[in-house]
């Protein structure tokens, strides 16, 4: 029977985590990955992947930040962008950059275009 007070296997402990990303600290090589960085699964979950893997894959079936991937698991970011990098290393999922915000024309412009159409 094991004692109350020890951590479970499930609460994010420093041996899970171990586990979960096989030791590595970091990706293997550049990712190019960051809170922000969207990620869509290419496929589905295949049978064999491990839990947190084929977690990631249903959960980008929709564009997601890795900030929202790591926190409907649940895992450290850290974690998650190991993860990441063998799923794209893989070809289960792709990233890209979030859509770049609309860019509003010069000021001046619009004030320009306000003034000609009050003279009309």
């Amino acid at each position: 029977m094991s004692d109350p007070g020890n951590k479970s296997w499930e609460d994010g402990s420093p041996e899970r985590l171990y586990v979960i990303t096989g030791g590595r600290s970091e990706p293997l090589g550049p990712t190019g990955l960051d809170l922000v960085t969207l990620i869509v699964a290419t496929s589905g979950p295949r049978p064999g992947m491990q839990p947190e893997h084929s977690a990631i894959v249903r959960l980008c079936q929709s564009p997601l930040s890795v900030a929202e991937i790591s926190a409907y698991l649940g895992l450290p970011v850290s974690v998650v962008t190991v993860l990441l990098a063998d799923l794209l290393t893989a070809k289960r999922v792709i990233s890209r950059a979030p859509v770049a915000p609309a860019r509003l024309p010069d000021l001046a412009l619009i004030e320009a275009v306000i003034d000609g159409l009050r003279k009309l």
